[in-house]
């Protein structure tokens, strides 16, 4: 560098400069998405978080599928065929509104949508994921189920064939979007392993009963899904997948996306302390004046920001196809586990306010505690680490 080179300035809200690996279309998509958060979820998302309920959830899915949030980094059939950049960038900026929101888009994108996109025939792609991509249908995805979390392979829901028909029963649980979805990708036993359905949810037999008495994501639909002699045609199974492989790289897939997402609850509670710490006065002075704050808040900026390094580095090796699972993993159990960190530590800079549903700070930490578990616990994504590694299973 010259001597007469003249630094940039230092930019508190994106320290490592990290805004200059972003192309302009990046920057838009990331602009559209935090616009739309500002405008139609933060106003109402903590009445909507007290009350435990997503009121319009209709609506907001088709603006959604609007703004091309939907199946966003999909090809064809409506989907707006963004970067890997790009969807994770969207993701930040929705669960920087709340978990809630981002849930929505994930189990839409990279769940039901993407299963059907990687594995459904040219009639399961054309019937379902233009309505998808555009919010008209809203789906859901069952794996999880009430015995079966972190083991799917040992899953009690199976099908067996009736003529030429297939019959689905079972139990999924804990399942996102369920109450309200059009449609259900099922994953379920048979005869010759695991097989996934494409299940409309009017179909008789189905019900999805949504689970009450959340103390995270309470601003989302959470349901159990109740599948009772559901009699599909032979044409409802995915028939470019069999075995865990089909579940277990759409998961991978939305695991991506919470690599992102996690950062933005991070930086929504990094922000409100900063705020805080410069307004609210003790003995005499801003609590950021002091040593003690601004040692908490120093450590909070490296976390999340190097987390936001990580998300991006991951989707560039998304964008390239050279993203392992195991790498998947890696973020998925740093982010999340440091953004629950800053949550709590942004806490205690607000005090008893803190716990107030005024700030963000507290939902987004009760809320990652369900982050936290979802595509896979903590102690799975160890263990994914742990055999790559090693070369050493310790699953079983």
């Amino acid at each position: 560098m010259s001597a007469s080179a003249k630094l940039p300035p230092f930019d508190p809200a994106d320290p490592l400069g990290l805004d200059d690996l972003l192309e302009p279309e990046d920057l838009a998509v990331r602009d559209t998405v935090r616009a739309w958060a500002a405008d139609r979820v933060l106003p109402y998302v903590a009445d909507w978080y007290e009350k435990g309920e997503l009121p319009g959830i209709r609506e907001l899915a088709r603006e959604l599928g609007g703004i091309g949030a939907l199946g966003m980094s999909l090809d064809g059939y409506g989907c707006a065929g963004a970067s890997a950049v790009q969807y994770g960038l969207a993701c930040l900026e929705l669960e920087a509104a709340d978990s809630g929101i981002r849930s929505l888009v994930s189990v839409q994108g990279s769940l039901a949508m993407y299963a059907i996109h990687r594995f459904g025939s040219e009639e399961q792609k054309q019937r379902w994921l233009p309505g998808m991509a555009s919010g008209e249908v809203i789906g859901c995805f069952g794996l999880t189920e009430p015995d079966h979390g972190s083991d799917p392979a040992s899953m009690r829901t199976h099908a067996k064939r009736d003529g030429g028909d297939w019959v689905l029963d079972g139990r999924k649980m804990w399942i996102t979007n369920g109450s309200v979805a059009g449609v259900a990708v099922v994953w379920a036993g048979t005869e010759d392993g695991i097989r996934g359905f494409v299940v409309p949810t009017d179909t008789p037999g189905f019900s999805a009963p949504e689970i009450k008495h959340k103390w995270s994501l309470r601003a989302s639909v959470t349901s159990e899904l109740v599948l009772d002699d559901v009699r599909l045609p032979a044409d409802a199974v995915l028939p470019e997948v069999t075995g865990l492989k089909g579940p277990l790289s759409c998961l991978s897939h939305a695991r991506y996306g919470i690599v992102w997402g996690a950062m933005g609850a991070a930086r929504s509670s990094f922000e409100a302390a900063v705020d805080y710490a410069k307004s609210r006065e003790q003995f005499g002075r801003p609590i950021g004046g002091f040593q003690l704050t601004q040692a908490k808040l120093a450590d909070m900026a490296v976390e999340l920001h190097k987390g936001i390094l990580l998300a991006h580095h991951l989707g560039r090796r998304m964008d390239a196809g050279r993203l392992r699972p195991e790498q998947v993993s890696f973020g998925k159990l740093n982010n999340v586990r440091e953004a629950i960190d800053i949550c709590r530590t942004a806490r205690t800079i607000l005090g008893a306010n803190g716990i107030s549903l005024e700030y963000p700070v507290m939902r987004h930490a009760t809320n990652l505690e369900s982050v936290l578990t979802y595509e896979g616990t903590v102690e799975m994504h160890q263990l994914v680490l742990g055999k790559a590694l090693t070369g050493l299973d310790a699953f079983r």
